[in-house]
């Protein structure tokens, strides 16, 4: 390592305790730096998602005419592999490999699949681009070709990310498990950041050939990412591999279905599943119509739209941040998801009134309420389900918060571009008096909507709580 790499990474570590919420879950046993080197998987899911539901999203339906509708299937078919989260989870919490590895087998094959995905998707683009009088192939192959890419990236990112969160909580204390889990979103949330403040500096000056090198550098950094995380982080265990060998498994282990039912019999564990699904419905719903709306409402540049998605991602991460430090000090995790919430409904009240107040300034001041928002209800929910996780199913626990919260993202897309189209061709025609803004405020609304749903499902277990924490914040 060079002297100005090694200075680098010792001013990252001497920053990170005062600056990152929960940096202090790192341990003797491990220490933040290696902690650190740990969540740049998180980076590289990070900027996969922002790839898929921000740049080429915006991409596709502006500069390559493709339908929304179209767009938001294959942005959410991904979510085809999110409920095998929690088999995922559980899978590597029993996994018995020639090497003694548990995780890092799942982490290895996620990542790829992601680079798989990410390499077929430029030639993807182009095909999908190029379907005029010109082309030599049937015009079903560039859709399937895009979707066939963006359900392997999905896949891997998927894999990757519930096998490492896992990892990371095998490697740190009991005590610190919440802590660090939160720290791995944290760093997703930097890694959406940085990516979606380097594709749009990337695509300034947009070309389909700018395109391709992004997304062919975005598979290349995903590799060397994902590789350096799993570095040496997972402890060899001969000792479970020889009982794999020798049958041993078949007499210890549950099956999953008993692994599931355990989890289940937890208090009020489906009720918290069913708030997970809703409140992420309630939210990812808009994740296919940011940058479009800021392009065909507000006629912001692709430049300017991606910077949309790291607003977003801002606003999250400041969630987050008072998240910890309210949950740090004893709060409850619910009642946090509660102010969540709430507070989501203003962000989405400005959103809508941006359109015909003409103000990109209200619709950015908007979406970053809405991360901020999302980022409450996120951490609240996390906490939840990790504080009542049963013992030895850290895999399994976060594997079905990530299966329904992944699984209600990705149908929440779909949803979202589909309604959009359908109320703007029914409603938003040429002359109409509701503009082309009508799709994405019936949306919009529909969002608030689900959120007052969520707050209703959430009123028995945290109610009055929910609405203290809103007005702490």
């Amino acid at each position: 390592m060079s002297t100005l790499s090694r200075k680098l990474v010792q001013t990252w570590v001497r920053l990170g305790p005062r600056f990152l919420p929960f940096a202090d879950a790192a341990s003797p046993d491990m220490p933040l730096p290696r902690l650190l080197r740990l969540s740049l998987f998180q980076v590289s899911v990070g900027m996969a998602l922002v790839l898929l539901v921000g740049t080429l999203n915006r991409v596709m339906i502006v500069e390559l005419g493709v339908p929304a509708a179209l767009v938001a299937v294959m942005i959410a078919l991904p979510v085809l592999f999110a409920p095998f989260r929690a088999l995922i989870g559980f899978r590597s919490d029993n996994h018995r490999s020639a090497l003694g590895w548990r995780r890092v087998p799942y982490i290895w094959k996620g990542t790829m699949v992601q680079f798989g995905g990410l390499a077929i998707m430029p030639f993807a683009m182009l095909v999908l681009s190029g379907g005029g009088e010109s082309a030599q192939w049937p015009a079903w192959i560039g859709p399937a070709a895009a979707g066939l890419a963006f359900l392997l990236v999905g896949a891997g990112l998927h894999t990757t990310q519930t096998a490492g969160l896992a990892l990371a909580t095998d490697l740190s204390p009991e005590e610190a498990h919440p802590k660090v889990v939160g720290l791995m979103y944290v760093m997703l949330l930097l890694g959406t950041i940085v990516s979606a403040l380097a594709f749009g500096a990337l695509l300034e000056q947009f070309s389909p050939g700018r395109l391709v090198q992004v997304i062919q550098g975005a598979a290349v950094v995903t590799l060397v990412l994902n590789t350096l995380a799993l570095w040496k982080q997972e402890t060899r265990r001969p000792a479970r591999a020889a009982a794999g060998n020798s049958g041993g498994r078949s007499g210890q282990d549950p099956s999953f279905a008993q692994a599931w039912q355990c989890l289940m019999r937890g208090p009020h564990a489906r009720r918290r599943l069913a708030i997970i699904g809703l409140g992420t419905l309630a939210f990812g719903m808009q994740d296919v119509l940011l940058e479009p709306y800021g392009g065909q409402v507000l006629a912001m540049s692709v430049a300017q739209t991606t910077w949309l998605t790291a607003t977003l991602a801002g606003g999250t991460l400041l969630g987050f941040g008072l998240a910890s430090v309210r949950l740090g000090r004893g709060g409850d995790a619910l009642a946090m998801a509660g102010a969540g919430a709430l507070l989501g409904l203003p962000g989405f009240a400005a959103v809508l009134l941006a359109a015909p107040a003409a103000s990109v300034a209200l619709f950015g001041l908007g979406v970053f309420v809405i991360g901020a928002a999302a980022g409450l209800f996120s951490h609240g929910t996390l906490t939840a389900t990790m504080r009542h996780a049963p013992p030895d199913q850290a895999g399994l626990a976060l594997g079905a918060w990530g299966a329904v919260q992944a699984t209600a993202a990705g149908v929440g897309v779909a949803l979202g571009g589909v309604i959009s189209d359908v109320v703007h061709s029914t409603m938003g025609g040429p002359g109409s008096f509701w503009g082309p803004s009508v799709g994405y405020g019936f949306v919009y609304m529909l969002e608030m909507g689900l959120l007052v749903a969520t707050i209703a499902v959430m009123a028995p277990l945290s109610g009055r709580r929910a609405r203290a924490a809103a007005v702490a914040l």
